[in-house]
C-alpha cells in the first residue's frame, strides 16, 4: 500500500507544476513562426541537449555529494532565466543562448527528484514499492501536462502570440522552485548527516561507486536501453504539432477564427486528452509490467512496440492519412509514459542507493546526447524529404539499435 502523506502529494506537486510548460505543446511552431527551419530547429534542440550533456554528470555528483534540493533549486532558476530570454527575444543566436540555459536546467534537474524520491522510499522501508509510487507520482506530471495544453491554447487564443507564454511559464516555475527548497533535509541522503569538513573525503568516495557503474556491463546496458527510448521520443514527439497544424488548416473547424488561434485551440486540446491517458499510463505502470515474467521483458516489448508506432506514424503522415498519426502518436506517447517508471526501477536495481542521482544522471546524460545528435539530422531529412519520411528513417534506425540494448533479467544483489 502507498503511504500517501505530505510528501508523496509535495513529490507530486512537483511534477504538476514542472509540467506547466505553456509554451510545450507549439515549440516548434512557435520556432517555425519565427522563421527556422526544421534543420535550425533541431540545432537549437542539439545545443540544448549538448549543454545538458557537458553538465550532467558533474551536476549529479553535485546532487549526490552536496545536496540534491540545492541542485533542484539551481535548475529551476536556470529555466526561469531561459523563459525570460525565450519572451524578449525570437532571433536565433538569442535563442541559442535562452536554450543552453534550458539545458544547464535540465541537468541539475534529471535524475535528481528521482533520486529524492528513492532515498524518501529507501527511508521508509518502501523499495519493493518504486514501480507503484514513482507511476502515481509521475501521473502528476501528465495530469499537468494535461492541463497545461489546456491553458496554453487559452493564452494562444486571447493573445495570439506565442512568446506570451513562456513569461507565464515562470509563474509555476517561481512556485515549484519554492516547493522544492522546502523539502525535508534528510531527503540529500546519507551527505546531510556529515560535517561540511567531512564533504572532501566524502566526494571522493561517491566518486569511486559511480566509476563502477561503468564498468558494470548490465547497469550500462539498462541504461542504454532507457536512455536510446527516450531520445527517440524526445527528438520526434514534437513533430505532432507540425502534423496537427497541416490537419487544422485544410479542415472546416473554427474558420471565423485566423489560423494560429485555430491551430491553438485544436492542439491544446488533443493535447489536453493525450495527457489524461499519459497520466493514467504513468499510474498503471506497475500493473501492467507485472503482466510480463519480469522487467526486463516489459522493457524489451514496450521498446519494440514503440519502434512499430514511430513507423505506423511516419508511414501515415508520409501517405497524408494524419488522423491515423495522431493517433498512433498518441500511443507512443502513452508508451512512453509506461516505460520510464519500468526503467527508473529496473535501473536502480542496479546501482548503489548512494550514487543514485549520478546514476540516473548517467541514463539522462545518454539520452540526452544521442538527442543532440537525432535533433539535426531528423530536422534536415524534414527539410529535404517530409516529416513521414524523416520518422520512418528514425523507427527503422532504432529497431536496428534495439538489438543493441535489450537487457536482461539481472538485480544488483547488495545496494
Amino acid at each position: 500500500m502507498i503511504k500517501k502523506d505530505l510528501q508523496f502529494y509535495r513529490f507530486s506537486l512537483y511534477g504538476f507544476l514542472k509540467n506547466l510548460r505553456f509554451f510545450e505543446p507549439f515549440i516548434i511552431l512557435m520556432f517555425r513562426d519565427n522563421g527556422l527551419t526544421f534543420l535550425q530547429i533541431g540545432l537549437l534542440y542539439s545545443i540544448r541537449d549538448l549543454t545538458n550533456y557537458l553538465t550532467e554528470v558533474p551536476t549529479g555528483f553535485f546532487a549526490d555529494s552536496f545536496g540534491r534540493r540545492k541542485s533542484m533549486v539551481l535548475s529551476f532558476a536556470a529555466y526561469i532565466i531561459s523563459f525570460f530570454i525565450f519572451f524578449t527575444f525570437s532571433d536565433f543566436y538569442l535563442s541559442a543562448v535562452a536554450m543552453v540555459l534550458f539545458g544547464i536546467g535540465e541537468s541539475f534537474r534529471s535524475g535528481t527528484h528521482k533520486a529524492l524520491i528513492l532515498e524518501y522510499l529507501r527511508l521508509n522501508d518502501m523499495l519493493d514499492l518504486k514501480v507503484a509510487y514513482y507511476g502515481r507520482t509521475r501521473a502528476a506530471s501528465q495530469m499537468g501536462s494535461a492541463f497545461n495544453s489546456l491553458i496554453a491554447a487559452g493564452l494562444l487564443f486571447f493573445t495570439g502570440d506565442y512568446r506570451t507564454m513562456f513569461i507565464a511559464s515562470m509563474i509555476p516555475y517561481a512556485l515549484d522552485l519554492i516547493n522544492l527548497a522546502t523539502y525535508p533535509k534528510i531527503l540529500d541522503g546519507e551527505l546531510s548527516q556529515y560535517d561540511r569538513r567531512a564533504l572532501g573525503g566524502q566526494a571522493k568516495e561517491t566518486f569511486k561507486i559511480f566509476i563502477r557503474i561503468f564498468k558494470d556491463r548490465q547497469a550500462m546496458r539498462s541504461i542504454l536501453n532507457s536512455a536510446s527510448f527516450t531520445a527517440l521520443f524526445k527528438t520526434t514527439k514534437d513533430y505532432l504539432q507540425p502534423i496537427l497544424e497541416s490537419f487544422v488548416l485544410v479542415s472546416p473547424f473554427l474558420l471565423f477564427l485566423d489560423d494560429v488561434k485555430r491551430s491553438g485551440v485544436v492542439i491544446g486540446i488533443v493535447y489536453f486528452f493525450i495527457y489524461l491517458l499519459t497520466s493514467y499510463a504513468s499510474r498503471s505502470s506497475d500493473q501492467i509490467s507485472r503482466r510480463f515474467k519480469n522487467m526486463a521483458v516489459a522493457i524489451n516489448v514496450t521498446f519494440l512496440v514503440g519502434v512499430g508506432f514511430l513507423f505506423i506514424a511516419g508511414l501515415a503522415t508520409w501517405k497524408n492519412l494524419t488522423v491515423i498519426s495522431v493517433l498512433v502518436f498518441l500511443g507512443f506517447y502513452v508508451l512512453q509514459n509506461l516505460r520510464k517508471p519500468m526503467n527508473v526501477a529496473f535501473i536502480s536495481d542496479q546501482i548503489s542507493h548512494n550514487v543514485m542521482a549520478s546514476g540516473l544522471s548517467v541514463e539522462a546524460q545518454v539520452a540526452t546526447v544521442m538527442a543532440a545528435i537525432f535533433a539535426p539530422v531528423l530536422g534536415a531529412i524534414a527539410d529535404s524529404f517530409s516529416v513521414g519520411v524523416a520518422l520512418i528513417c528514425f523507427s527503422l534506425a532504432a529497431l536496428v539499435f534495439y538489438f543493441f540494448v535489450a537487457v536482461q533479467d539481472h538485480s544488483l544483489e547488495s545496494k
